[in-house]
């Protein structure tokens, strides 16, 4: 259950905002505007990628009057100008995707989107591989413009060789590969088809892993390590999706809580095709296949396995010509492993970096590759260390002995770049190369030298540039200036700043929390809250950056706005999120009640109208958060909520609460059946009825169990919609449904 919460993140400069009293006659937010065709961050890149030779910067940036469909852009480093390289409507007018497709795209949270999704350099810089709507497309930079059509037929994740030999992709459950030189497609695996997958990633690998491919280049062209997959064994669930004029009954492989997941394995072939090999998983067959990379060259592979209690997982080596293998890494946890990064094999093929949690923050370990076939790992030294932890590895430069890593070291609600010796000299004194105080996400060019800085805080939309290693300005790729043009400026007097704090839980750890105060707000009067949760394992909702435009627009509408991450959420230590290790609920709505308690003895806050409003597990949060607190929450909104944690599938559910069959207690606890009892306070639920990932199941149940106990409740349902409700004109009714809500149930009381 990745998080599921589209936030709008887009860049500007710093707003001027220090006061929380703005003009009355400023002109607010509306949900119109908000979720319209026309993007109020102004021209907001994604997709960034530098050139192989550094000299162009790529990305795709939705059209000024539709901000839902991508084209394909190139900033030149050299002359600093923009111009559009690849029209997406001009390679393919009317873009039918298939239901994998679509799935697909629900799983990588890009549903809704159109035109050029995604793309990628071939090595030499000459070529752009464009996957749309199924067909592949190579765009010649020395003829701008044109595009050559090399596959079509229900394309899936399409890549470019190392080498850029050939382009790789998966069609109808098989692998294929297709030589650029000959123009001969060349189809790898013959099995797939029903139950049978090739080169792809499963469901809770796609879902929980953040796997979104399921083959690997070899870096010389010489071969193709890929998954294989029977999911036979997977439960088949019948669930209904419901569209407006028609039903379709969808058998679909679910491998809920305790049930039998995929039999996977990983094989190897050469992309002239021939004689596919498999490399042996060992004598546990129940298992995760996290993912595989090679070693540096095409003669060693790597690959993440993990136990299905997710106790332990092994980086392990294989020698491609004798297929021996070797444990490099066992990381073990007596509650769960985390997926670690993608190692990092230096080039001259001694050494590679892993990050691990052993420690009780991640942190980066350089180890030295011995022994005859280079299978042997021993470890040499910590590269990061101390009472601080690192998001991930960005870049190594070896001839200079550096690496980069993102981090909240200087402030949790922050994510800054770090330098640090690739000897372990410093590692314990990370410099600091980003110095804007908020949220940088980083692209590195693949030599270091260079990297894209895409920069936000709560008052600033993403600013884009281009800089040296050390941090140093190059030049803006998109610096976005509010001025009497931008499609925000007209909203900017009303734009409500943002507070950060901290509170304590009750075991004395520290609590993050952010509050918008309503505009034109009045120290003497007492304001209804929106209080914002999602509160799962793995995300993190209070951060410094330029994020979710209707918490604007619900300041701006008269409410004290709160978030606050409780234990178990993301980028903190483990001793932070293991408190939740067995039971889903209690140390989270403890957390929120917190806040709430906090809240009431804030002057300013009405505490009889104090509202929560979640989605997904943010939706669960919401229903529990009822159960044990009416008498302090006034309403509460439920959005695609899981309900029964039996009803989730296997990776996310099992790696916090166990098999169901060890856990019985612990699984009866976690569902919010038996807490319901509690819930006293109006309550609006919604759910797309075609939802996949936390199945329209979960609602009826709930539905049914409210019915069972007289309890009344206000229902929303969208026929045909996902678990992110996506499209225009749902995000807009939903949206306005729920502020309906807590207008009728908070803002209309009257308070002194």
């Amino acid at each position: 259950m990745r998080f599921p919460l589209r936030f709008l993140r887009f860049s500007l400069p710093v707003l001027f905002m220090t006061l929380t009293t703005l003009p009355s006659y400023a002109e607010k937010l509306s949900i119109d505007a908000i979720y319209g065709s026309t993007g109020l961050a102004g021209p907001a890149p994604r997709g960034l990628k530098v050139s192989p030779d550094g000299a162009r910067v790529t990305f795709l940036r939705g059209r000024e009057q539709d901000q839902f469909q991508f084209d394909l852009w190139e900033f030149n480093v050299k002359d600093k100008t923009t111009r559009l390289l690849v029209d997406s409507k001009s390679l393919q007018a009317n873009e039918q995707l298939s239901d994998q497709e679509k799935a697909r795209r629900e799983r990588e949270r890009v549903a809704g989107l159109r035109g050029i999704i995604d793309y990628s350099w071939s090595p030499d810089g000459k070529q752009i591989l464009v996957p749309l709507a199924g067909d592949l497309f190579l765009v010649d930079l020395a003829h701008v413009g044109k595009a050559r059509k090399i596959a079509s037929g229900s394309v899936l994740d399409a890549k470019i060789s190392p080498l850029g030999k050939y382009v790789s992709f998966v069609r109808d459950q098989n692998l294929f590969v297709f030589n650029v030189a000959s123009g001969k497609e060349v189809q790898l695996t013959t099995d797939g088809g029903g139950d049978i997958h090739n080169a792809e990633a499963e469901f809770v690998a796609q879902e929980e892993m953040a796997q979104t491919s399921g083959y690997w280049w070899a870096p010389d062209d010489s071969a193709i390590a890929f998954k294989h997959f029977d999911e036979s064994m997977v439960p088949k669930v019948k669930r209904f999706e419901i569209y407006a004029n028609h039903t379709d009954v969808i058998e679909q492989r679910y491998p809920y809580a305790g049930a039998a997941n995929v039999q996977v394995s990983l094989a190897l072939v050469s992309p002239e095709g021939g004689a596919i090999r498999t490399v042996d998983l060992g004598s546990e067959k129940d298992i995760y296949l996290v993912r595989a990379d090679w070693m540096g060259d095409g003669k060693r592979l790597s690959y993440q396995r993990q136990s299905r209690d997710q106790k332990r997982l092994d980086l392990v080596a294989v020698d491609v010509a004798s297929m021996h293998q070797h444990i490099l890494v066992s990381e073990t946890s007596q509650t769960w492993t985390g997926i670690p990064d993608k190692p990092y094999f230096l080039g001259h093929g001694k050494s590679f970096l892993w990050t691990s949690e052993r420690s009780g923050r991640k942190h980066l370990y350089l180890y030295g590759l011995d022994g005859a076939d280079g299978l042997d790992a021993r470890l040499l030294h910590p590269v990061t260390a101390g009472e601080w932890g690192i998001d991930n590895l960005l870049a190594v430069d070896e001839k200079a002995g550096r690496v980069y890593v993102a981090s909240n070291r200087d402030a949790v609600t922050d994510k800054q770049v770090y330098a640090l010796p690739l000897d372990g000299s410093g590692a314990t004194q990370p410099r600091r190369i980003t110095q804007a105080d908020g949220w940088h996400d980083i692209q590195f060019a693949r030599q270091g030298n260079i990297f894209i800085d895409t920069w936000s805080d709560p008052d600033t939309p993403p600013q884009v540039s281009l800089r040296q290693a050390d941090g140093s300005m190059l030049t803006w790729i998109e610096h976005n200036e509010l001025n009497a043009s931008h499609p925000y400026a007209r909203y900017r007097d009303a734009h409500v700043p943002t507070e950060f704090g901290t509170l304590q839980s009750a075991d004395g750890q520290t609590l993050h929390y952010s509050l918008r105060k309503p505009l034109n707000f009045d120290a003497g009067k007492r304001y209804p809250v929106f209080l914002v949760v999602y509160g799962g394992p793995g995300a993190q909702t209070v951060e410094r950056k330029w994020s979710n435009l209707f918490d604007q627009y619900m300041a701006q509408q008269g409410y004290i706005v709160f978030r606050l991450d409780n234990r178990g959420s993301a980028r903190r230590e483990r001793r932070f999120t293991d408190a939740i290790y067995g039971e889903f609920g209690p140390h989270e709505v403890a957390d929120q009640v917190a806040g709430i308690d906090w809240l009431a003895k804030q002057g300013f806050v009405d505490a009889r109208r104090i509202g929560v409003f979640g989605w997904s597990y943010g939706g669960f949060m919401s229903l529990r958060l009822l159960s044990a607190a009416s008498d302090k929450i006034a309403a509460g909104v439920s959005v695609a909520p899981v309900t029964d944690w039996a009803l989730y599938d296997t990776h996310y559910t099992e790696q916090f609460i166990g098999h169901p069959k060890d856990n019985v207690d612990g699984y009866k606890k976690s569902h919010v059946f038996a807490h319901l009892d509690g819930l006293h306070s109006p309550l609006l639920l919604v759910h797309g009825m075609a939802d996949d990932n936390v199945l329209f199941t979960n609602s009826t149940q709930l539905i049914d169990a409210l019915a069972a106990r007289g309890i009344l409740f206000d229902l929303m349902t969208y026929p045909g919609a996902k678990h992110g409700i996506s499209g225009a004109a749902n995000q807009k009714h939903v949206y306005r449904t729920i502020e309906a809500f807590f207008k009728r149930h908070l803002a209309e009381k009257q308070s002194n």
